[in-house]
């Protein structure tokens, strides 16, 4: 069973809505007319034209008798200019020239004369609800004790004034309001197009929004929808710039794991043809067996090596190392990792000094493993790297000391304010990196054009792990050559 889409039950409700509050309000309105205004006393002319004319037709009776009145009434009769008419009803509701009378305007006008005096002096205004002066009414008694009630319809003067005539009509005649079913035919289509015209803009981003969910699903992850929302500045605007954010986000994640896994296959494919290479020689060469498992060794570690680091940078990328935490305390972190390095570059012909404040600097909430490979990349990169003779200069600062090395954040990562900061700054004196390489040594397998060894994992997995602190990393060159690498950390991890 289909059930009908959003567009229809916004359109359905919004029109019906629309109908019931227009009913309401029409309802509303027309009571209050009726009890305002009810149409028995719209029946008679009010006016001070209708007023003269009863008050000259009661004088005519009064002393001209009935004669006199019919020949008055006879006359405005004949004139077809004449705006409004007096009309002379007897007790038995016979009018005096026998002219159809509407009931209404007879009730209403024995209702108005029945308030004030009905002798022979004749009956006044009377006052209409609202307090309005409602003149126009008389109920004179001729000399043979007959009464008359002299009024004049509304339908023979609009409240005493000259009816006005349609456009093109005879004069007299008043324009005929339109009828009930055009008003209520011209309610129903506006809410008709208005209902239609919100709906469709509820429902047209949504549409677009399914669309481009489905071009995600099918793998087509350049499909973007912002262009699309137009200069719409609301929470569907909103959504599709989340949209946007995550298709671009995945994009970037496929594109990053299909260049690893490209990589990754490169860089076993080398080690693996060395040892199949060694494998081979040791059968043809049974002298040179024990060389080649020397060399067989080195390629097995160098895999696991290889291996390793993989699998500590996937950890990283899933954020694996969340789950425990500690504080660490960084300046003896570091003192450790520069003695190791210190004594690895000591055999290059080379050395690793380290600036550290005396009081304690402590992270936190830290992996201490994740930090120390981090840091310890980093060094041994720049032992590595730098000349023969010079040395490596690690530099720890803290607190307010350390907005003058803050780096910019890297993307996905925090900024933090200077006095949180705590940076780590490693600078060596080896050929440095081109510019346009300087965010790029960051990435996976990234090797510069003079590196030979390593994998180019190094720095990337320190990224990660700065990443996972809310921590930055970034390079420089140094003025007189070499690089020098600033490592940002917060005090709270």
């Amino acid at each position: 069973m289909s059930f009908p889409g959003l567009f229809w039950k916004l359109f359905l409700g919004f029109w019906l809505t629309l109908i019931a509050a227009g009913v309401a309000v029409g309802t509303a309105v027309w009571l209050y007319q009726q009890q305002r205004d009810p149409r028995p006393e719209t029946a008679l002319s009010a006016g001070p034209r209708a007023e003269i004319l009863v008050r000259s037709a009661a004088a005519t009776l009064r002393y001209g008798g009935e004669p006199a009145l019919r020949a008055l009434l006879e006359a405005e009769a004949g004139d077809a200019g004449a705006a409004a008419r007096v009309h002379a009803i007897d007790d038995t509701g016979r009018e005096l020239l026998g002219r159809a009378v509407p009931a209404d305007a007879v009730a209403r006008a024995r209702a108005l004369a029945a308030t004030e005096d009905s002798g022979s002096r004749g009956a006044g205004s009377g006052p209409m609800p609202g307090g309005r002066a409602v003149r126009g009414v008389r109920l004179v008694e001729t000399a043979e004790g007959r009464r008359l009630l002299l009024f004049v319809p509304l339908a023979d003067g609009n409240t005493g004034r000259r009816a006005e005539s349609p456009r093109g009509g005879p004069p007299g005649r008043r324009a005929q309001p339109p009828p009930p079913a055009l008003g209520i035919a011209i309610g129903l289509l506006a809410s008709l197009a208005f209902s239609a015209l919100l709906a469709g803009y509820l429902t047209r981003p949504i549409r677009h929004l399914r669309r481009a969910f489905a071009n995600a699903a099918d793998g087509r992850l350049d499909t973007r929808v912002a262009p699309l929302m137009g200069r719409r500045r609301d929470e569907i605007a909103g959504l599709g710039e989340d949209f946007d954010r995550m298709a671009e986000r995945l994009q970037k994640l496929i594109v990053s794991q299909r260049r690893l896994l490209h990589d990754v296959s490169h860089e076993l494919r080398s080690p693996l043809a060395r040892l199949q290479a060694a494998v081979g020689l040791a059968r043809q060469d049974p002298e040179r067996t024990a060389a080649m498992l020397d060399r067989i060794e080195r390629d097995t570690q160098r895999l696991d090596t290889l291996v390793g680091e993989l699998l500590t940078l996937a950890r990283l990328e899933a954020n694996a190392g969340d789950a425990a935490r500690q504080e660490v305390e960084l300046g003896e972190l570091l003192q450790e990792i520069v003695e190791d390095a210190r004594f690895e570059a000591q055999s290059r012909g080379r050395d690793v000094a380290l600036d550290a404040p005396a009081a304690p600097v402590t992270v936190a909430r830290a992996q201490p493993e994740w930090l120390q490979r981090a840091l310890e990349n980093v060094i041994r990169n720049a032992v590595r790297h730098t000349a023969e003779g010079s040395t490596v200069e690690v530099a720890l600062r803290a607190g307010t000391q350390a907005g003058r090395h803050a780096a910019a954040p890297a993307e996905g990562t925090r900024r933090y304010e200077p006095e949180a900061a705590i940076t780590i700054v490693v600078a060596d004196r080896g050929p440095g990196v081109p510019p346009d390489q300087l965010d790029a040594i960051f990435e996976p397998f990234h090797r510069g054009s003079g590196s030979a060894d390593g994998h180019g994992l190094g720095l990337a997995i320190a990224r990660r792990a700065l990443a996972a602190h809310h921590g930055t990393i970034a390079a420089a060159n140094r003025t007189g050559g070499g690089l020098e690498v600033t490592m940002t950390l917060s005090a709270g991890g």
